[in-house]
């Protein structure tokens, strides 16, 4: 009779254990404005269109990219890509799947998210660069992007432009 006693106490306490009750935490979009700026700011990149490229973002805006020692401000990361146009040709960047957009209820947080990949031809050796990367972009109220990061391998990409 101990066995089976201390058997359901045990059988109840991890039920009680592993119980948790949902809550949510905001909304998932796959269709939203928001996804559409960052798509507009992707198709001004390439076209080296930093004119509308900036537009986009607020002027304090934050970018933070894998394997560079700082954040970079709004000017830094235009003078970052300008060096992408100066080393390749053929710039192209295409989404890995598709782009979400999180409102998070939680300090009312927009973030769209998207996996992409980029290529491009180097004027000095000819060689195709591919690299994947996934982006977070953060907004503000007024639809710009106040946050950037940028995860992935550049290592390839910084060593033809010569960033360290």
């Amino acid at each position: 009779m101990k066995k089976i006693v201390l058997a359901c106490s045990m059988l109840l306490f991890v039920s009680l254990t592993f119980a948790q009750t949902e809550k949510k935490n905001g909304t998932i979009y796959i269709n939203h404005p928001y996804i559409d700026v960052v798509n507009k700011a992707t198709k001004a990149y390439i076209a080296n269109d930093l004119k509308t490229w900036k537009s986009l973002f607020e002027d304090s805006a934050k970018f933070s990219i894998s394997g560079m020692d700082k954040s970079l401000n709004l000017k830094d990361n235009l003078d970052a890509l300008t060096l992408d146009h100066k080393f390749f040709d053929n710039i192209t960047v295409k989404t890995i799947g598709y782009p979400d957009y999180l409102h998070y209820d939680k300090d009312d947080s927009k973030v769209v998210q998207s996996w992409w990949k980029w290529s491009g031809k180097s004027k000095k050796t000819g060689k195709v660069l591919s690299l994947y990367f996934v982006q977070f972009d953060d907004f503000n109220n007024a639809g710009k992007i106040i946050k950037e990061s940028i995860l992935g391998d550049f290592s390839k990409q910084f060593a033809e432009e010569g960033v360290q």
